[in-house]
């Protein structure tokens, strides 16, 4: 049985639709991510969920129980669901102890362990002005996880964040998800935050969801060239040039386009059954290399953790057949 049921949901402004037809279900403890271009609904839908947004059509069920938007009650929001904004608010010049007790329904003990998940138990007795903004979203979070929820809703949590908070706070949401079994569901730009932590991927374009799966189907098997582009570099050769790859055992040439990412391609030594070309530039990334190869008729981008390549080398490339995706 599903924790969340979402079932047609429309929203419109003036006369464009912001989400349209927008239907899913979410498990008990899944782990979902939202991705899509700025502008495709993804913000929206999360607050029609919390119930802070009014939806012009559908229904949203949360355990059962109807989620009704703020025209239908008092006090915006759902029981059980809470949502986290890249735009949180914290009242200045009151102690963090101060902000987190007046929100807490849960036990010390119980609290105290919601402290140590979000990696905030030492800014207790710290004033809200003396904290740096990553810790102050550490703080907003441990504010909506006290009070007890079943369903986290991370709206860009990542955004302005320095890479060392950026890392902290991608651990606590994971510990958030394996250790207190809270449902959550992530929106972020990055692909790397979603394929790391996610069980199932949603993507969105123009208030629709044109493709849902695993991370793994998401990032290998997208539906589109728009898919393929939010999760990475990519190659997409058009079937007219795709002529250098027909002595590869297995490979296809169907009139279709060739998706491939660029950690596809393998370097190996000269053999009948590799690809020759030329290294027309390199970029070096730390844990590894980004190469252009000019090919027959194609540049390809590949990816290497050889960290010496010069400019002008000829490479071997080897490309096996299920790491080829027609479009």
């Amino acid at each position: 049985m599903s924790l969340l049921s979402v079932s047609g949901i429309n929203k419109q402004l003036q006369e464009t639709y912001v989400l349209r037809d927008v239907s899913f279900t979410l498990r008990e403890f899944q782990k979902m991510a939202i991705a899509g271009e700025t502008g495709s609904g993804k913000s929206t839908l999360l607050k029609i969920i919390a119930g802070l947004v009014q939806k012009d059509a559908g229904e949203a069920y949360f355990d059962q129980k109807r989620i009704r938007g703020p025209l239908e009650k008092l006090m915006p929001g759902h029981p059980g669901i809470v949502y986290l904004s890249q735009h949180f608010e914290l009242r200045n010049n009151y102690r963090v102890e101060e902000i987190l007790d007046y929100a807490n329904q849960l036990t010390d003990e119980d609290a105290a362990g919601i402290y140590q998940v979000c990696r905030i138990a030492h800014l207790l007795k710290r004033k809200t002005d003396q904290l740096s903004g990553g810790e102050k979203q550490r703080i907003a979070l441990a504010r909506l996880l006290v009070t007890a929820p079943r369903l986290l809703l991370l709206d860009e949590p990542f955004s302005n964040l320095d890479m060392i908070h950026k890392s902290i706070l991608k651990d606590v949401i994971s510990d958030i998800s394996n250790q207190l079994n809270i449902t959550c569901i992530l929106i972020s730009h990055d692909p790397l935050d979603m394929l790391s932590w996610a069980d199932e991927i949603m993507v969105m374009k123009d208030g629709q969801i044109i493709q849902q799966g695993s991370p793994q189907q998401i990032y290998l098997q997208p539906v589109s060239e728009y898919v393929g582009a939010l999760f990475g570099k990519y190659n997409l050769i058009d079937p007219a040039n795709a002529g250098f790859l027909a002595g590869l055992p297995g490979i296809t040439l169907n009139g279709k386009k060739l998706f491939i990412r660029p950690e596809n391609f393998k370097i190996v030594s000269k053999t009948p059954k590799a690809i020759t070309g030329k290294v027309k530039q390199s970029r070096f990334y730390g844990s590894y290399t980004e190469v252009d190869v000019t090919l027959p008729g194609e540049v390809v981008i590949v990816k290497t953790p050889n960290a010496d390549i010069k400019t002008g080398k000829t490479m071997h490339l080897a490309l096996q057949p299920e790491d080829v995706w027609y479009l």
